[in-house]
């Protein structure tokens, strides 16, 4: 049976994390950590693989510190850009035998959203994408959103699309809010949401939407439960659910 370190347990993904896996049958929790807790508890307590759900600002610390102790890692929080990957890659070289599963997203809704998504970017002049989230996240864009613009992006150049055509030139308050690899990307923070995202494909003459919604977090419970028992079989670093749903 796994032993899991459930890392920023006392947030709203940790939380219920904890109870998904506490009734799973074949993962036990070994140790909750949270703000001012002592990371070696998980070492004390003996766990194989850590779960990390802490802020941006401090996660990418605590999966640094994971891999120096030899734990696979899976990666909830958001913002593991391409750059924070690499960084991931360059830590495994001494240590070879931990794996690290980075998840943008673990709702199986989310992630087939941006696979159509990626399909269909190609076939449109413009595309953009909308996320909508509580105004208690702590970052933005989403970590779905980067990972969507992304992979839209790479799609996109690979079939020698132009860019997506915009004739703004004054935008004093940011409206048309953030690029990334050229894809525009606003986030929307709104009491009522829990976890939305929009992806806006056009043509002239014609506009096509894909939307997903998640309305609670135990919508993605089954793809939490799902990382970490692929991790330990996945060696090196790993990007995204649609590897453990075959839809890479």
């Amino acid at each position: 049976m796994n032993q899991i370190a459930v890392l920023g347990a006392r947030g709203r993904m940790g939380v219920a994390s904890v109870r998904a896996i506490e009734a799973s049958p074949d993962l036990n929790v070994a140790a909750e950590i949270d703000l001012h807790d002592d990371l070696h508890d998980i070492i004390d307590r003996k766990a194989d693989i850590a779960l990390v759900f802490t802020p941006p600002d401090v996660a990418h610390d605590h999966v640094q510190w994971c891999i120096k102790q030899g734990i696979h890692v899976v990666v909830g929080t958001s913002g593991f850009d391409e750059a924070s990957v690499e960084r991931i890659r360059a830590a495994l070289v001494d240590h070879s035998d931990v794996n690290v599963f980075v998840v943008p997203n673990f709702s199986v809704g989310a992630v087939l959203m941006t696979k159509f998504a990626t399909q269909a970017a190609p076939f449109f002049e413009s595309v953009e994408i909308i996320e909508f989230h509580h105004p208690g996240k702590v970052d933005a864009p989403s970590g779905t959103a980067l990972r969507t613009a992304e992979v839209v992006a790479r799609a996109r150049n690979e079939a020698g699309c132009a860019p997506s055509p915009d004739a703004t030139v004054l935008d004093p308050y940011g409206a048309r809010g953030g690029q990334i690899e050229g894809i525009g990307v606003h986030s929307i923070r709104v009491s009522g949401f829990m976890s939305s995202q929009e992806v806006l494909l056009g043509n002239e003459g014609e506009t096509m939407t894909l939307r997903y919604d998640s309305i609670s977090r135990e919508s993605l419970m089954p793809g939490v439960l799902s990382s970490l028992r692929a991790v330990p079989n996945l060696p090196g670093v790993t990007v995204g659910l649609e590897v453990v749903l075959g839809l890479d």
